[in-house]
């Protein structure tokens, strides 16, 4: 009896034995702090600290640190089923890739634009995720009302770009009230991806993390 006993509890111990440990770990610590820089810089770029008509500007930052820290943090996110955090973050890896690629674009040729189609592609690109912004905001209202701030923030600043683009031509936007109303907008949700990022390096450190408030739905 006692060996069958014996046998009876190393099979049972199997099973934990051969688990695989679940890795632990917080996406947001890449993915806050890369959003931000590629936010800084092109939040300096609509306000003027750079000329507002050198798109390309900020694209350095934006391409290879911004897109591509986004994608991997979306990575992580989905290794850990983080499924909202992995959504959020590649749909802002796909926003600054794919502006990057535009900007790129427009500045080499590539897509064969003319003067005349330059705006309307510009304005598809910001009305098309514009409206993918608001049905994410719309679709994370139960996160905590940090991250619906953040959301409607870039949805403003979208906002205001767009409308620089669709009221005046190209040279007239690039020096635009519009776009530096965008920058400011911009500076909010910078703003609050800091608060964002000190939370969860305080959390990360040992520390206890940063209240972001009650979801606007339950």
């Amino acid at each position: 009896m006692a060996t069958s006993s014996s046998t009876a509890a190393e099979i049972e111990d199997v099973p934990a034995r051969n688990t695989v440990a679940v890795p632990l770990g917080d996406p947001a610590m890449i993915g806050v702090p890369t959003f931000l820089i590629g936010s800084l810089a092109l939040a300096l770029n609509l306000v003027g600290y750079v000329d507002q008509g050198t798109t390309g500007a900020p694209i350095a930052i934006i391409a290879f640190a911004t897109g591509i820290g986004q994608l991997i943090a979306a990575i992580w996110a989905a290794s850990l089923a983080q499924n909202a955090v992995a959504s959020i973050f590649a749909i802002f890896s796909g926003f600054w890739i794919s502006y990057a690629a535009l900007v790129f674009g427009l500045v080499h040729g590539w897509y064969g634009l003319t003067a005349a189609t330059t705006i309307p592609t510009v304005k598809m690109f910001l009305l098309s995720w514009l409206i993918l912004i608001i049905i994410l905001t719309l679709a994370t209202l139960r996160l905590p009302l940090a991250f619906t701030a953040l959301f409607v923030l870039v949805d403003l600043a979208l906002v205001f770009v767009l409308i620089a683009y669709s009221n005046l031509s190209k040279a007239a936007a690039a020096n635009s009230g519009d776009l530096r109303l965008g920058g400011i907008f911009a500076f909010g949700f910078i703003l609050v991806g800091v608060y964002l990022f000190f939370g969860a390096a305080s959390a990360a450190t040992g520390g206890k993390p940063l209240p972001l408030g009650r979801p606007v739905l339950k």
